[in-house]
């Protein structure tokens, strides 16, 4: 690709992601379809502004899914690591076969071939790590049930590629397959990362030595992973940061994760899973989190380019041809997987919500799904426009995810809360607590455990079953419930309460709480909770009487500790935050009357500022007594040992 054709490329990528991407999420479809979008509008069959060198790009933007591994491993200590090993090996292990067997005998029904069923069974069990975990990030979900169940799923499914790899050219030895050994699309490519070349020549020649020999390569490979992350990358890092050069640490990390990465790929393993890997054992090293914000921005530029590069690379023609044919794989891959999950989900203990949530999240192919058709018409397994199809139907499918994520959340998820809710009304009763608490998390349990040690009661709403249990077996009063309904919030007692308070994480559902109680219960006064500046003009808006931000108290903590640590007396420190916070909050309320007015509210936040500053300054003024040993805890300490002495 010439210098001039590389930059109108990357121009024409750029611009379809930063067009499409905030409109998709001020519509509530996500990002991960509004880059999909994208690369259908820039492709070949839409407006034809990219054509085969999109391939190409989708080889290369494929290596952020190896990064996003490796940052997913340098959060995941050994320790935690080991402590889900039930939930990968048995949910995530499990998951595979049933999902392999029913998708497999399908296929073999339809195509006649039970080599070619197995084949397709096998890489359609597997799910996209990619977009899942994209989307559970960007929606909040992975810290919840149906998110930690999915992780565990998708590196289950990682781990399984390996077998799957050394298993396809055994499904040839009984006869060989009807295809070429041709590629069997442009997709072509290890799905995490290593392009398909590079992959196909090192299983071959990994394929020239005896089982013996292949299982001691790859044995070897991992160790040295293990080994040299424990012993030889912390000296190394230790040398390179006593440069102080940030682009030369950046440069090192992405050494690290490209060099594992070839390795892997050498002998045959998933480069995403080797990263993966490395980061696990790197999670406690000092410089975890300087690798992490070394690779971090690669990583989100590199997924959002793979993202819109799998929709570019959609196949329509190809689709349209056959049609029936790749429609019918697409429903039977969606179907039977999230039936698959459900099932799994249901027998794991998971509550119904989050099973639709974890079912939904994982009912599409996989990016390896690439890589195994092609390796699968490599090895005579496949013909290779069979392998066309079934890339088609899982580029579809993955196009699908963010839409079928949103069908559950908005349409499935309220009617099962309802359905669950009314199941166990008689739970949620009415003791004439003064205090509803709308919201079970972080926040929740911190307001309910103060107003418990004062001997104010107060009844406990929270839409997470799972969270709902949890809680209870720890003695906590919490019942199940959408506390935006109506007639729940009556039958715990809103006509008599005095107070309520909104911890809910999601502001869209906090807001919907304050509409709601302000038009049947107006005589609540409601305290809530508000992630941001705009997120609490919005709830003062809808008629909350008081509004705390999340950050507002711990950044105010902060600021005190950091002036004591500085030298500042404790008391002129208080002062001096007391002073900002009690200007702030009026600042709130005047600035909410033009935050409309765009051009009128940069003028008047302006001046707030200087005003501030001018209060600080008559502050200190005031204070400037260097002696004044007003709340010192560690002078008191000292003047109090020196009494006693």
């Amino acid at each position: 690709m010439h210098g001039q054709e590389f930059f109108t490329q990357a121009f024409v990528y750029l611009l379809a992601g930063v067009v499409s991407v905030p409109i998709a999420k001020r519509l509530g479809l996500g990002s991960v379809l509004g880059y999909l979008i994208a690369g259908v509008a820039i492709g070949p069959f839409a407006l034809g502004l990219v054509a085969e060198e999109g391939e190409d790009v989708l080889h290369f933007a494929e290596f952020g899914v190896v990064m996003m591994l490796f940052l997913i491993g340098l959060e995941l200590r050994p320790q935690r690591l080991w402590r889900m090993r039930a939930q990968i090996l048995g949910l995530g292990g499990v998951q595979i076969l049933l999902s392999a067997v029913l998708l497999g005998a399908a296929a073999w029904l339809a195509f006649g071939d039970l080599r070619q069923g197995i084949a397709i069974g096998l890489v359609l069990a597997l799910s996209s790590t990619a977009i899942v975990l994209q989307t559970m990030q960007e929606k909040g979900l992975m810290s919840t049930e149906a998110g930690e169940s999915s992780f565990s799923v998708l590196l289950a499914q990682d781990i399984a590629v390996i077998p799957m790899l050394a298993m396809l050219p055994l499904l040839a030895l009984r006869g060989g397959g009807d295809g070429a050994p041709t590629h069997a699309s442009g997709h072509a490519a290890d799905g995490h990362g290593a392009a398909e070349g590079a992959h196909a020549g090192s299983a071959f020649a990994i394929e020239s030595l005896p089982i013996w020999g292949r299982g001691l390569v790859v044995f070897a490979a991992v160790a040295l992973i293990f080994v040299a992350g424990r012993y030889l990358l912390r000296p190394v890092f230790r040398f390179i940061a006593r440069a102080r050069l940030r682009e030369i640490f950046t440069g090192a990390a992405l050494l690290l994760v490209i060099g594992i990465a070839l390795l892997m790929a050498q002998v045959g393993l998933s480069p995403a899973l080797g990263t993966f890997l490395a980061g696990v054992v790197l999670a406690n090293s000092e410089y975890r989190h300087e690798l992490e914000s070394s690779v971090e921005p690669f990583k989100g530029l590199l997924l959002g380019l793979f993202f819109i590069s799998v929709g570019a690379a959609v196949d329509f023609e190809l689709v349209g041809g056959a049609l029936t044919t790749v429609a019918g794989a697409v429903v039977v891959l969606v179907v039977a997987k999230i039936a698959v999950l459900l099932l799994l989900a249901r027998f794991f203990r998971l509550g119904l919500d989050q099973a639709l949530l974890f079912a939904f999240s994982l009912a599409q192919g996989s990016e390896f799904a690439f890589v195994l058709f092609s390796f699968a018409v490599q090895s005579q397994v496949l013909p290779a426009e069979l392998a066309e199809t079934m890339v088609a139907a899982v580029a579809l499918s993955m196009a699908l995810t963010p839409l079928l994520m949103l069908f559950a959340e908005r349409v499935l998820l309220p009617r099962v809360g309802t359905a669950e809710a009314e199941e166990r009304e008689s739970d949620v009763e009415d003791d004439e607590a003064p205090v509803l608490i709308a919201g079970f998390g972080r926040v929740g349990q911190i307001v309910e455990r103060l107003l418990t040690a004062q001997g104010i009661r107060s009844t406990v709403l929270d839409f997470d079953s799972d969270q709902v249990e949890l809680l209870r077996g720890f003695g906590n009063e919490v019942y199940y419930g959408d506390a935006t309904r109506l007639d729940l919030l009556r039958a715990a007692g809103a006509e008599r309460a005095r107070l309520i308070v909104l911890a809910v994480d999601r502001p869209a559902t906090q807001l919907k709480l304050v509409h709601r109680i302000r038009e049947h219960f107006p005589h609540l006064r409601i305290v809530a909770r508000a992630r941001s500046r705009t997120d609490a003009y919005d709830l003062i808006d809808a008629g909350a009487d008081d509004v705390f931000r999340e950050t507002f108290d711990s950044a105010l903590q902060m600021g005190i500790r950091s002036l004591e640590r500085l030298g500042v007396r404790s008391y002129r420190a208080h002062r001096l935050a007391r002073a900002f916070r009690q200007f702030d909050e009026k600042s709130l309320r005047r600035l909410l009357q033009l935050r409309k007015d765009r051009t009128a509210y940069v003028g008047a936040a302006r001046r707030q500022r200087e005003d501030l500053a001018l209060v600080l300054e008559r502050d200190v003024e005031l204070l400037r007594d260097p002696g004044d040993p007003g709340w010192d805890v560690e002078s008191l300490a000292a003047e109090s040992r020196e009494g006693s002495g």
